[in-house]
């Protein structure tokens, strides 16, 4: 009965002292520790956890005469003997008491993490027990709970503050954080009944993310700018972004997350894809709760990596759509629920996921670069160059974020190079085409050029993101993509270089990464020392891309690439890769063989030319 004395101390929780709650608290995970090592009555220790979760709710639903789900306990785990027991136990939790709950359980899947004999079988124990108290609760009661919370406390609150004025906040904050582990955790279980398919707690947590955002920031179109309230879109982004990795999103809640996005994220979407000033050395850029003085008035510092995270969110929505098989979503209702679906940019597609899908993609690139103004096929595609540039800039500060989006981008069409007249190109000749437009934009030789240009041609710095353990692979997949493209379209490789407004345009905070007195442990290259030095003593303000003229690009992105091959080699030799970089080094092998024999032709005709 240890497990259920365990249980028992959720009372303590109930105690208005913080300390006791957090004593009380680290008491519960220490308990579920010893259990797990022990291997006894973990199981039972963690169902009683959950029941005590599923008691405290129903407990404030009463207090608001709310209706309630079915018998605590009531599931497929017998736990009606503890209900007697603990409910007394519980009769005063409130929010506070909820909200530590919670905690407990997050810390408890922490812990899980550890090296465990039997780690996974108590990681599938642990989201199954979790599931059934998640699905046993009534949330729509909850609905109507934030949806009378009148005067908004979550816009007038600061954050120092919301322990001891909202608890409910507390509740939220721990309650986004616990989803966003479970996803990341489910990932994790490899269980061989559920080899085919995710586990059904990714559905529940899915199905709760409207209400989430919701109880969060308010009505649909409201834009709470507090600080708690970025944080909760900061938060709210990155489980919907976990969730669009690791669930199975069909046509209509892909197309209803589009929705959601223009509800509560329009203007995060419609900020211009531009680098804009830090908010200064002394903060974390992109936190959500960077703050600035203003004549006396404090003001939050637009969060950058919030709008990274729903850019990135849009363009993944719209990806899954327009990848969706027509039989996955012919009969979804969606298709006569939004009547611009039915544009003549899409009308010749049969499928209503891909008309939604390429139609967001249209929209929000003609928001951003109004490629109708553009008459000369040159300057279209400079244009084209330019705002990938920005766009590319905008992700360098968030690693992994970076190759996230990098990765999805590779996605689109790949048409090389069209069969038509450039001389005679205009723009209605490709206006309704817009696998067309996006391929350009979003070109991904292009954008690999301008990736390793944004590095300053640093192959030490492709080496940092490929031995890192957290985006390693991501960069290795990558790069093995971008080279198979590379290596067949060899001559688009060589012929790229950048428009003037690109070639001017700062790269400041990327130099800074090469800075190794602000970045402890990376050394920069000798070719990087030696640019930053020679920018230090000019006084001319341009950017290493400046330098460049036509085909100085494919000769610097080859040294990069050779030189990264070498490094890749001397550390297999010596055993200190990471993983086994073979098939990277085969594509490294392949591209050095043909800027061999570019090198040969070039050679032959600078002496025919002599």
């Amino acid at each position: 009965m240890f497990s259920l004395s365990g249980s028992e101390t959720v009372f303590l929780l109930t105690v208005k002292s913080q300390y006791v709650q957090h004593l009380a608290g680290n008491i519960l995970v220490v308990i579920s520790e010893f259990l797990a090592t022990s291997g006894s009555n973990w199981e039972l220790f963690i169902h009683s956890v959950c029941l005590c979760l599923e008691l405290a709710v129903n407990n404030i639903f009463s207090l608001f005469s709310l209706p309630l789900r079915a018998e605590p306990g009531n599931s497929c785990f017998d736990l009606s003997n503890f209900v007697p027991i603990i409910r007394p136990r519980l009769k005063d939790a409130g929010w506070s008491t909820l909200a530590g709950v919670i905690r407990v359980l997050r810390n408890i899947l922490k812990c899980l993490k550890q090296d465990y004999d039997n780690a996974d079988n108590l990681a599938v124990v642990y989201l199954d027990s979790v599931h059934s108290c998640l699905s046993n609760v009534h949330w729509d009661s909850m609905d109507v709970i934030y949806g009378t919370w009148k005067s908004c406390p979550i816009v007038s609150l600061d954050i120092r503050s919301v322990s001891q004025e909202e608890p409910r906040i507390v509740f939220l904050g721990n309650f986004i954080q616990l989803l966003c582990s479970l996803v990341e955790q489910s990932s994790c279980v490899d269980d061989a009944d559920r080899s085919l398919d995710k586990h059904p707690i990714l559905c529940t947590i899915t199905n709760l993310v409207p209400k989430l955002l919701f109880w969060c920031l308010g009505k649909e179109g409201e834009h709470v700018k507090a600080c708690i309230s970025q944080y909760f879109r900061h938060k709210l982004l990155v489980l919907m972004i976990r969730l669009s990795f690791q669930s199975r999103l069909d046509c209509c809640i892909t197309v209803s997350w589009l929705q959601l996005l223009h509800n509560y994220f329009q203007e995060l979407l419609w900020q211009p894809i531009a680098q804009i000033e830090s908010a200064g050395d002394d903060c974390l850029e992109g936190s959500p709760f960077i703050m600035s003085v203003s004549n006396g008035e404090i003001r939050n510092i637009y969060p950058h990596h919030v709008q990274r995270q729903a850019v990135f969110l849009l363009l993944r929505c719209s990806f899954i759509l327009t990848s969706l098989r027509e039989d996955t979503n012919k009969h979804c209702a969606c298709a006569t629920a939004d009547s611009c679906l039915t544009v003549d940019s899409t009308s010749d597609l049969d499928n209503c996921g891909q008309k939604r899908g390429l139609l967001e993609l249209y929209q929000w690139i003609q928001g951003h670069l109004p490629i109708d103004t553009f008459l000369e096929y040159e300057m279209y595609m400079e244009k084209c160059i330019n705002f990938s540039l920005s766009f590319l800039q905008l992700y360098m500060h968030e690693d992994d974020l970076l190759f996230k989006v990098l990765l999805q981008l590779l996605i689109i069409p790949f048409r090389g190079e069209q069969n038509f007249d450039k001389t005679k190109w205009t723009f209605q000749d490709v206006k309704e085409d817009i696998i067309f437009q996006v391929s350009n934009i979003f070109n991904p030789i292009h954008l690999f050029h301008l990736f390793l240009a944004e590095l300053h041609y640093d192959h030490q710095m492709l080496l940092d993101y490929l031995i890192s353990k957290d985006i390693g692979i991501s960069c290795a997949e990558y790069l093995l993509r971008c080279l198979r493209l590379v290596c067949e379209h060899f001559h688009l490789f060589i012929e790229f270089s950048l428009g003037e407004k690109a070639r001017n345009q700062s790269s400041d905070k990327k130099r800074k990464i090469l800075d190794s007195s602000n970045y402890p442990g990376r050394v920069p290259s000798a070719t990087s020392r030696k640019f930053i030095q020679s920018f230090e003593d000019s006084d001319r303000d341009y950017d290493y891309v400046h330098c460049l003229t036509r085909g100085s690009h494919y000769k610097e992105a080859k040294d990069c690439l050779l030189s990264l091959k070498t490094s890749v080699e001397n550390l297999c030799r010596k055993n200190l890769f990471l993983y086994n970089p073979e098939a990277l080094l085969k594509r490294l092998t392949r591209f050095h063989e043909l800027c061999f024999k570019q090198d040969q032709r070039d050679n032959s005709k600078s002496e025919g030319q002599l």
